[in-house]
């Protein structure tokens, strides 16, 4: 037997099933709302459709049933609801708001667009989502909020950063985009802190192509996340707002037809989540056996839902390095159905430090003279700022997605025989 690598055969040529979660369902909801003739019905006005459409309103009536809040407001991505949050926050120009190093880059970029300071906290070793000791660290006066990430599906430590916050009088806003289903405490990730924002995006675990959908139980901070979704500065005097703090709207407004099929999706969480979980259970099974890989941790009283499967691994004890074991599974699996240019679902890492981005590195975001950045020079983004995210990202853990509800077991059984092909073949590399 030869690694395919070496010009072996590899364990699998047929691509991995298509995660695909629409339907008969969302076909149906699509034409209802393309014979309807109406696609979209929001106003940016003081009017009754400011709110927008029914299949819109249907879906925040759902969505906070779903998830036990007191408010749920769609939008057009996760990202504008990032930027929704910060705003109805009150976020502005020389403030600190605590982000996490490892996730989509807006987790960490939105409170630049209110002129307020990204300041980093590093990772948990284990868990991956933010060190709470570390954020303590980084709280100052100048702190006005947390953006938490519920990273690869696992709920953030929020006891430990709720107390914090608490404490010092800031809000915690979640970004729940991986982890929709998730649980800490039997409490929704989503719902854990002040604002809550979940993706909808097509590569999560539901989706309706692109929408996001924002949840928090404030009142005011709700009236204030409608506000600027859809042009505050239009309707704050038609509706008796007195403050006008980041009272400037966007067009963040989710479609009709975005709603309808976000309104399929959702009763299908459930049971996808389900899948996922036996996947990861049947992976694992096969998998931890193998020297130098470490299956993830799961939070003490948390319910992990997988947006990626991240293990653990440590080079000296596989015998091997990271990204010669990359190279060699990569060549024994297919890709998946319908993602053929984005090739085997597995890295070494996850997102390079967000710091390390140009924007950051070189300190300009707004206009040509370093605003926001030129209000708080202290702050360096250096190299270094995160070892645990650092570490973590140049080799010490694998991720994968071969656990999508769309594989069976025979599907994962390649999965599990092409990890032992390489380990057991690893003196050739």
């Amino acid at each position: 037997m030869k690694l395919a690598l070496h010009g072996g055969t590899p364990v699998r040529t047929k691509p991995f099933p298509a995660y695909v979660t629409v339907g008969k369902e969302e076909k149906e909801a699509a034409c209802r709302v393309i014979d309807s003739g109406i696609l979209s019905r929001y106003l940016g006005a003081c009017h009754e459709q400011f709110m927008g459409g029914t299949e819109v309103q249907a879906l925040e009536r759902e969505w906070a049933e779903h998830y036990g809040t007191k408010h749920a407001i769609a939008v057009n991505s996760a990202t504008s609801g990032l930027i929704c949050a910060l705003g109805a926050a009150g976020i502005g120009p020389g403030d600190e708001v605590i982000v996490g190093p490892w996730s989509m880059s807006i987790s960490a970029t939105a409170p630049l667009f209110y002129g307020a300071i990204p300041v980093f906290a590093d990772v948990e070793p284990d868990c991956f989502c933010l060190d709470a000791d570390d954020v303590e660290r980084k709280i100052t006066p100048r702190t006005k909020a947390i953006i938490v990430v519920d990273l690869f599906g696992q709920p953030h430590d929020a006891t430990r950063i709720g107390e914090l916050a608490k404490k010092h009088g800031i809000l915690v806003i979640e970004d729940a985009a991986q982890a929709p289903g998730a649980t800490l405490h039997g409490k929704p990730a989503g719902a854990l802190g002040d604002i809550g924002i979940f993706s909808l995006n097509y590569h999560k675990h539901i989706h309706c192509g692109e929408g996001g959908v924002i949840v928090t139980n404030d009142d005011a901070l709700a009236q204030r996340l409608c506000l600027i979704r859809n042009h505050a500065e239009a309707v704050v005097e038609g509706l008796g707002v007195t403050n006008l703090t980041n009272m400037l709207g966007y067009n963040f407004r989710m479609t009709e037809l975005d709603a309808a099929v976000a309104r399929c999706q959702l009763p299908k969480l459930a049971a996808l989540n389900k899948k996922r979980l036996l996947n990861v259970a049947y992976l694992e099974k096969g998998l931890h056996h193998l020297p130098g890989l470490t299956m993830p941790k799961v939070r003490h009283g948390a319910k992990h839902v997988y947006y990626v499967h991240a293990c653990l691994f440590n080079e000296q004890q596989a015998g091997m390095q990271a990204s010669k074991v990359l190279a060699a599974i990569k060549a024994e699996l297919p890709h998946f159905a319908l993602r053929e240019k984005e090739g085997t679902k597995l890295g070494v890492g996850y997102a390079r430090p967000l710091y390390l981005l140009p924007i950051f590195q070189n300190k300009q975001a707004i206009g040509h003279n370093g605003w926001p950045f030129s209000l708080a020079p202290q702050h360096s983004y250096t190299q270094g700022l995160c070892p645990n995210c650092e570490t973590l990202h140049h080799g010490d853990i694998l991720t994968h997605e071969f656990m999508l509800p769309s594989m069976e077991k025979e599907d994962l059984d390649d999965v599990v025989n092409a990890f032992e092909k390489v380990w057991g073949l690893r003196n050739e590399l």
